[in-house]
């Protein structure tokens, strides 16, 4: 009866931390969080407020309360301080930034001497006649694109 009991506790335990790990697998995984764009009208669109740009949505960066965007979260974009903020991809998934109120991160969107901040850089979003043209499809500028993908930060 003893040896069954110990059996029946040694496989809970062994499945619970096979949870845990699996848990923590997942967790580590970069989350899409939405488009980066100026389109009201995509639902996966940061400047939908009933979409990904929704205040009360708990992954949206818009969301002041949330992960993604509170002031105080290391994972945030309006934090000047995080240091694991959102990324932005294009279509191809290729690296276009960190979305990022920090100026002194030299992957920063809001760093105006960096790569992904400077209005002169053509990999820069902030750059009209760039990556930041209103015209470009996956442009964050242009109203009626795609923008770029939104992701968590990668641990």
């Amino acid at each position: 009866m003893k040896r069954i009991q110990l059996t029946t506790v040694a496989l809970f335990l062994l499945l619970t931390l096979m949870l845990l790990w699996l848990g923590q697998a997942y967790a580590d995984e970069p989350r899409y969080l939405g488009q980066l764009s100026a389109n009201p009208y995509s639902s996966d669109s940061s400047a939908n407020p009933y979409g990904a740009g929704s205040p009360y949505d708990a992954d949206s960066i818009n969301n002041e309360y949330g992960r993604y965007g509170s002031p105080y979260s290391n994972e945030s974009a309006n934090n000047p301080y995080a240091t694991n903020p959102p990324k932005l991809y294009d279509s191809a998934g290729n690296f276009r930034g960190n979305l990022s109120s920090n100026p002194y991160d030299p992957d920063s969107v809001s760093n105006p001497y960096g790569r992904y901040g400077s209005e002169f850089s053509p990999d820069s979003i902030n750059n009209p006649f760039g990556a930041g043209s209103p015209y470009r499809n996956d442009s964050p500028t242009n109203p009626y694109g795609e923008g770029l993908e939104i992701r968590s930060g990668e641990h």
